[in-house]
């Protein structure tokens, strides 16, 4: 080992690798304890725990590379895309954890209050802010909940080939939305949704799927900026909103001709 190698680092969390081993230090080492005690039960491949003292976590390194960066074109096949979709799938037949999810009130007032700080702001305009708002009211709809990861980011899952050999970070996991899991995956990779419900399979909704779209990209947002990242960088979040503005906008158009 020459170096030890600052993964990410902000207020709520920092993570560092020192050779083949990941360090996660949390504020909130309840979010470890999650993150352990979901990991031992998803039916999926995950890092091996090597040993665990809150708020720190210390995991191996899992082989193979990250399915894609927001932003930026995914490299993996759409064999490797399938192969996500049927790990997914697998996660959420599986029996529901242990431990209460967000209940669906509480999402409703995240969203309002994100969308309030983004028009307060003057982040976006206000006409795409309301659009998205729109948009997302789709997905504050009641659902039986399944096991879900909860912060189902491509960098989050890793493949090798055309197979899924890791799914990492899961502090968020609990019962919740399946359709949420699948929007974040192909969050600003749309041209991937297809090839991610291939290995799905039936009953997924795009019409939700579209609708997370939008409601995680305008709850994200706030975080984003105050920790020190970009959301409007090039196919991320602002990006995603502005799009998904659009569609509605041009939808509403052809409706009146």
């Amino acid at each position: 080992m020459d170096e030890i190698e600052i993964v990410v680092a902000h207020r709520q969390r920092t993570t560092l690798r020192v050779g083949d081993l990941f360090l996660k230090v949390d504020a909130h080492p309840t979010r470890t304890a999650v993150e352990v005690r979901a990991m031992a039960l998803a039916p999926v491949p995950t890092p091996t725990v090597v040993w665990h003292q809150p708020p720190v976590l210390a995991i191996a390194a899992v082989p193979g590379r990250a399915l894609g960066v927001l932003g930026e074109p995914s490299p993996a096949s759409s064999a490797a895309w399938a192969a996500t979709g049927a790990a997914v799938r697998r996660l959420h037949d599986a029996p529901l954890p242990p431990w209460p999810g967000v209940a669906l009130d509480d999402v409703r007032a995240e969203l309002d209050r994100e969308c309030a700080w983004l028009l307060e702001h003057a982040v976006l305009p206000a006409d795409v802010i309301g659009l998205n708002r729109d948009i997302a009211e789709a997905a504050l709809r009641p659902r039986p909940p399944t096991f879900v990861h909860g912060d189902l980011q491509l960098t989050h899952v890793f493949v090798e080939g055309d197979e899924v050999v890791g799914v990492i970070d899961w502090s968020e996991a609990g019962p919740g939305d399946p359709m949420a899991d699948l929007a974040t995956l192909t969050l600003g990779h749309e041209e991937r949704l297809d090839d991610l419900l291939d290995g799905y399979g039936p009953g997924a909704d795009r019409d939700v799927i579209r609708a997370w779209w939008s409601l995680r990209s305008l709850v994200a947002s706030r975080w984003l900026i105050e920790h020190g990242f970009d959301p409007d960088a090039p196919g991320c979040e602002l990006d995603v909103l502005r799009a998904r503005a659009r569609e509605a906008g041009d939808g509403r158009q052809g409706g009146t001709r």
